[in-house]
């Protein structure tokens, strides 16, 4: 598979000439046209850093056979202009654009103790690649490249540490990184690139720029 990483949590995974999208939210411009050229699409949760609610509503009138899957609550505004968004739960399995997806989560990272946790789910993709939302949760299943959530109100160094330890994958690849200057990605940079901090480091990709997975 070939991995994009777009702006902040969006990725764009690609494999036989079909890609899949996964949150591109309100934070990019470009999340229009990346829209307009996926041939499905995961939502994770619905923040508007992750979902972009006009730029999809705009697609799927253009597009209504676009496949979207994300959780009931998240998606269930845009059924009746996409005849292929459908719900998903934790613990589902499918395919999507000739990618296998199983679902994973349930639930938001806390933000403050006394506000309610949005619902919030990861998916593995290819059974190989975990975008997990806006989440810690360490899913059941074994993970070869992991996406990790590095900036917002919900992390801390140690707890982006001790997830990627706890998930023990073979590579683990940054999103969820807008709230970062390029000082704070330095920081970070030292902090998860030294020994001993976390299980493998946690590479920094360029807006745009691809690896092979």
């Amino acid at each position: 598979m070939r991995l994009t990483k777009h702006r902040h949590a969006c990725v764009e995974l690609e494999r036989d000439g079909r890609t899949v999208l996964i949150d591109p939210g309100s934070f990019d411009p470009r999340t229009p046209e990346l829209l307009a050229r996926a041939d499905a699409v995961l939502f994770t949760h619905a923040h508007a850093d992750h979902l972009d609610s006009d730029a999809l509503s705009a697609e799927l009138a253009r597009r209504p056979s676009l496949p979207v899957r994300g959780l009931e609550s998240v998606i269930e505004r845009f059924t009746e202009i996409g005849a292929q968004v459908k719900p998903v739960e934790p613990g589902d399995e499918f395919r999507l654009a000739g990618l296998e997806v199983s679902v994973h989560g349930g639930v938001h990272a806390e933000v403050y103790p006394h506000v309610p946790r949005d619902p919030n789910v990861g998916y593995l993709l290819g059974g190989r690649v975990l975008h997990p939302g806006d989440s810690y949760e360490v899913p059941h299943v074994a993970v070869h490249t992991l996406l990790v959530p590095i900036s917002g109100p919900w992390t801390r160094f140690a707890e982006t540490a001790a997830y990627v330890n706890a998930v023990s994958p073979r590579r683990a690849i940054a999103i969820h990184d807008a709230a970062f200057s390029d000082i704070g990605l330095s920081m970070a940079a030292k902090h998860w690139g030294a020994p001993g901090h976390v299980a493998v480091p946690i590479e920094q990709l360029g807006e745009g720029e691809a690896v092979e997975i």
